[in-house]
This record gives C-alpha cells, structure tokens and sequence, in this order.
C-alpha cells in the first residue's frame, strides 16, 4: 500500500530526528512486539513496563500498546489519535517533544486536575479520539455592575 507524502515526510523526519529509533528501543526495553503497521507506523503490542495508566503511547513513529487486540478493538480510533503524536514528534524535533508534552500536561493539571484537558497536544490529537472526556466546562463568572 502506498503511503501518503505527509506520512512518508513524517517517517524520514522522525527517523533523521532519531525519535522512531527510541520508540524502538522502548519496545524492546519493554518486551513488546513490533509489527510494521500502515503509513510508515509501527505498533508495539504487549508492553509490560511502567505504570498502566496510559493505554497506549507514541515515541517517534512507534505506537506502544498496553492493550490487547480486543481491547484496541473497542477503541477503533486510538491509533489515530497515536498517530497524531508521531506527527507531533516529527514538528517539535523529535526528542524535544517529550519534555514540551510534560509542561503541557503540568499545564493541564493545574487548570483542570488532570493531564489531558487543557494539554494542547491531546486536544490537537483529539481528546475524543483518545479516550479523553471532554475538558470541564468552565463556570462564568457573575457579572458585576
């Protein structure tokens, strides 16, 4: 299957800014199986290290999954939402997204007491999308006169 211009750009920008090749290494590190999957992505089923908070995440061009093929069918849309982030590593250099999506989501947590609300890189890859609910709805203000 061909890929697409973008996500052939995205593959050679990662793999130069070498993000896909430290997404590999936490697969490894992390005893998960790599298959190649569409658009120059990989997927890292299996993953057995770290806390399981997060379902999956994305380093470089290197979805890491924590579900199961069943699981990740009840979820069609979270690999879009991965790979989203691998586009995000390809526009913030790659590496240097990593401590850029901790400040966002230190933001997060001080607006909203959770890490993905007011995260402009979750709301970019679709909080929907993600698993996230919707950011809180702020309350106004009353008036003054």
């Amino acid at each position: 299957m061909p890929v697409r211009p973008t996500a052939a750009l995205r593959l050679a920008v990662n793999a130069v800014n070498l993000s896909t090749l430290l997404g590999l290494a936490v697969a490894y590190v992390g005893r998960a199986r790599v298959t190649v999957a569409h658009e120059g992505l990989f997927v890292a089923r299996g993953f057995t290290l770290g806390a399981r908070t997060a379902p999956a995440f994305t380093v470089g061009n290197v979805i890491i999954l924590r579900l199961d093929d069943e699981a990740l069918a009840r979820r069609p849309r979270l690999l879009v939402h991965e790979a989203r982030h691998a586009t995000q590593y390809a526009w913030c250099i790659g590496p240097l997204f990593l401590p850029l999506y901790l400040a966002a989501a230190g933001w997060s947590w001080l607006r909203a007491r959770d890490f993905a609300s007011y995260n402009v890189f979750e709301r970019l890859a679709g909080l929907e999308d993600g698993g996230y609910p919707p950011p809180p709805r702020r309350r106004s203000r009353p008036s003054r006169r």
